[in-house]
């Protein structure tokens, strides 16, 4: 397995679009097709769906990005220690400040995120926006932001101008009364099992991806969600699972690592042993122009993902 082939199929991902990634990376199309075959055939699996007509990613390829992406920013930071350079500014050049639109609970991974952008280009500073996830994408667009943590499945083709480069995958776990007979057994939990439980989910307009997923892996295995009183914050709806709000209990999802940070008396977090409990979380860049670091943020970002688990909110 080469690093051009890598590379190659980074960009592809990232663009899902062959002649876009081509002319990104400077090569004609058929050495980029090449090279992702050639990946193929060392991996031994598909990485992109043959039966599609553009590049779309298998659930191999889709589980091979963040550990491609890994592998690359490994690259940058051998390559840099070896010439002792980090990103450096021109002489004389004022700071320059990001605007990464992000939200409260996105703190464990923003961390990671600014102390690597400090070794990688310590010139470039970030200025966190809080903005609500639908909006963020259009806050790029607009140039409001520079750049943007989003969740849940890349789009299509890109149609306005964006690019959503996935950067790691952020866990879902189960919040459950911790006197609740499921809370009692150490271990897993099916989602199966909480069936007769009403769920607590927030809005779909403030977070489709998440509730879409959620409501879809239920279906799956047969059931409905029993929809449960709805409240105004997370910790909100923590705090009534917490007392027992109704006979049956109550429960909800919270991203694993936001979880383990966030302090919620009678509450148990349980993984899922379902697949597919997990979202993708993404940069959100614009395509044409983008501003100077973002290509800083983005190595800064996969150093991130690959020093400790992902962190990311309701």
């Amino acid at each position: 397995m080469e690093l051009q082939q890598v590379h190659c199929f980074v960009v592809v991902a990232e663009e899902g679009h062959l002649r876009r990634a081509a002319e990104r990376l400077g090569l004609p199309r058929s050495a980029v097709a090449h090279r992702i075959r050639e990946l193929e055939r060392e991996l031994r699996t598909a990485l992109f769906d043959p039966a599609l007509p553009g590049p779309r990613l298998t659930a191999a390829g889709d589980r091979f990005l963040p550990e491609a992406r890994m592998l690359l920013a490994a690259e940058e930071r051998a390559r840099a220690v070896l010439a002792h350079r980090t990103v450096a500014a021109p002489p004389g050049a004022p700071p320059r400040t990001l605007r990464l639109g992000t939200s409260p609970g996105l703190a464990g991974h923003l961390e990671r995120v600014l102390d690597a952008l400090a070794r990688i280009a310590p010139h470039f500073a970030v200025e966190p926006v809080t903005a609500p996830a639908p909006e963020r994408p259009a806050l790029v667009a607009s140039g409001a932001l520079d750049a943007a943590l989003v969740r849940g499945p890349a789009p299509g083709p890109a149609r306005d101008g964006l690019r959503h480069v996935p950067l790691w995958q952020d866990a879902l776990v189960a919040a459950v009364p911790a006197r609740h007979p499921l809370a009692a057994s150490p271990g897993t939990i099916s989602l199966a099992e909480l069936a007769g439980v009403p769920l607590v989910l927030t809005d779909r307009d403030a977070n489709p991806p998440l509730v879409d997923l959620v409501t879809a892996a239920c279906h799956d295995v047969g059931f409905t969600p029993l929809p449960g009183p709805r409240h105004r914050s997370l910790e909100a709806t923590l705090a009534a699972i917490g007392a027992g709000a109704t006979a049956a209990g109550l429960w909800t999802v919270v991203y694993d690592t936001y979880a383990r940070r966030l302090s919620a008396p009678g509450v148990r977090y349980l993984p899922f042993r379902n697949p597919g409990m997990e979202l993708t979380t993404s940069l959100v860049v614009r395509r044409a122009n983008p501003p100077d670091g973002v290509e800083a943020l983005l190595r800064a970002c996969a150093a991130a993902g690959e020093s400790g688990a992902p962190a990311v909110p309701h």
